[in-house]
C-alpha cells in the first residue's frame, strides 16, 4: 500500500496523501479550516459544490467521504453575475 493516491480534479491529475477526505481536499484548496458539517470554521461562506464520479457529495458528508485511487472529482464555485 502506498502513502498516496492519484485522483482527477477538474480534469487534471492530482496526487494526495492517503487517506484524504472530501473535507480535507476542499480545506486544502480554499486554505480554510472546515468543520465536520462542511462549513468554514471562520464563519465565511464557501460557495462550493463537490461531485465524485458525477455524484454530488453533500457538505455534511464531506468529512465521512474518503477519496480513493482513480476518483474523478469536480469542484465548482458559485459566481455572481447575470
Amino acid at each position: 500500500m502506498t502513502d498516496t493516491i492519484s485522483i482527477t480534479l477538474n480534469g487534471e491529475r492530482h496526487v494526495l496523501a492517503r487517506p484524504t477526505t472530501a473535507k480535507d481536499l476542499v480545506s486544502g484548496l480554499v486554505d480554510k479550516d472546515i468543520a465536520v458539517d462542511g462549513t468554514p470554521v471562520d464563519g465565511t461562506r464557501l460557495g462550493i459544490a463537490l461531485a465524485v464520479e458525477g455524484e454530488v457529495i453533500r457538505r455534511g458528508k464531506w468529512s465521512d467521504f474518503t477519496l480513493a485511487e482513480g476518483h474523478s472529482v469536480d469542484i465548482v464555485t458559485a459566481v455572481q453575475g447575470g
